[in-house]
């Protein structure tokens, strides 16, 4: 099974992608590729941009890396309740690439914070837009209070959330037989 796992977030200390790359971590047996989405940031898309200089090459970089996943997990920032403008920004030009760029694809989609909210709203989105472009919701799971509730070395503190975590987990996992 090959994962791909990434926080969508341009920090360079993504605590969403410490949290994607966890939860891909719980795969046994599994390829997995932690990617850093700061290579992947494109220039602000527009469509005077696209027809002057075309899609850029990061995008197809990007897109490619998405192709041979069976699995692909996004852990999402939510910036004011809603995605970081790195990753709209990805995320519109690599549908010019193909609408329905998730075709054919499970995705387990997280999020987390350093507030209570744990990025609800940014997954909320997500699970209702990402099927448009031909996701499959195998998953979704919002992590509240990061620091609080995560650490590197134990992964999830809180024992109802490592609970619920873990029994997400083991549904995607029995989709993905």
């Amino acid at each position: 099974m090959n994962i791909v796992a990434f926080g969508a977030s341009s920090s360079k200390a993504s605590i969403n992608k410490k949290f994607a790359a966890y939860a891909a971590s719980r795969f046994e047996h599994a390829s997995v590729e932690v990617l850093d989405f700061n290579d992947f940031i494109a220039p602000l898309f527009s469509v005077d941009e696209e027809k002057e200089e075309g899609i850029p090459q990061m995008v197809h970089g990007f897109f490619a890396k998405l192709q041979p996943a069976d699995l692909i997990i996004i852990s999402l920032a939510e910036h004011n309740g809603s995605y970081t403008a790195a990753f709209k920004n990805t995320f519109d030009w690599a549908s010019r690439l193909k609408v329905k760029l998730f075709e054919g694809k499970k995705l387990l989609l997280l999020s987390t914070s350093t507030g209570q909210g744990g990025g609800k709203l940014v997954l909320e989105s997500a699970v209702r837009r990402f099927p448009k472009h031909g996701a499959e919701i195998a998953g979704q799971f919002s992590l509240p209070v990061f620091f609080e509730n995560f650490s590197e070395e134990r992964g999830i503190l809180d024992a109802r959330l490592h609970k619920d975590f873990e029994n997400i987990l083991e549904n995607v996992r029995k989709q993905l037989c």
